[in-house]
């Protein structure tokens, strides 16, 4: 966290409610790009539910603590505790197995021009949701390994591991789902502008 941050989080854990409007506008948009991307029209609602679950527990929260690691980790149990709810065998949800596009097909009002960007899109909600997830972070949200470490509760190295198994994921349904080899080696390629791109077309639609 940077000074200002640390002070906000300060502020707000000591009652401040300004403080914490503050905290929570800075993140707004990411938090809801987190949610558009898989969870689609629901995005809106499962914002606001983050951060009412954030002022129910902003006492649980270190004053020397990632208050966007924090965040994070509570929009993660929301998505989960949104899937759950949808689903009929809740109790047997596999998050590391199971896709977006298994518990929720299509991304209502995401529609993009570019054959990449498509692809990647598609590609993207069709790996596991928690290989999803740690993509976002990485490369959305720009967050470090130790950031995302504290977001799932495992060690960094962990951290760097899953991100190279979850692009492999990602290139794997690329050439799977690509109508032409050169269509898949260009996204695949490209793949950090590509999903610098992506990032920008879900946060606008």
């Amino acid at each position: 966290m940077t000074p200002d941050e640390q002070s906000l989080l300060a502020a707000w854990r000591a009652g401040d409610v300004q403080a914490g409007q503050a905290l929570f506008r800075r993140h707004y948009g990411g938090l809801s790009r987190f949610f558009r991307s898989k969870a689609g029209d629901a995005a809106h609602e499962l914002t606001q539910a983050t951060f009412l679950a954030c002022v129910e527990g902003r006492a649980a929260i270190r004053a020397t603590s990632s208050f966007r690691a924090y965040l994070y980790g509570v929009a993660r149990n929301i998505l989960y505790d949104h899937y759950r709810g949808k689903s009929r065998t809740r109790e047997l949800l596999e998050f590391g197995e199971v896709s977006c596009e298994d518990l929720s097909p299509g991304l209502a009002g995401v529609h993009a021009r570019e054959q990449e960007l498509e692809l990647l899109l598609r590609a993207m909600r069709r790996i596991p949701v928690n290989a999803q997830i740690l993509l976002e972070l990485y490369y959305w949200e720009r967050m470090t390994a130790r950031e995302i470490g504290e977001v799932l509760g495992v060690p960094e190295g962990t951290v760097r591991t899953r991100i190279r198994d979850a692009k492999q994921h990602v290139e794997a349904q690329i050439a799977r789902l690509a109508r032409s080899p050169e269509l898949a080696e260009s996204t695949v390629m490209g793949f950090d502008t590509w999903a610098e791109r992506l990032r920008q077309l879900v946060a606008r639609d």
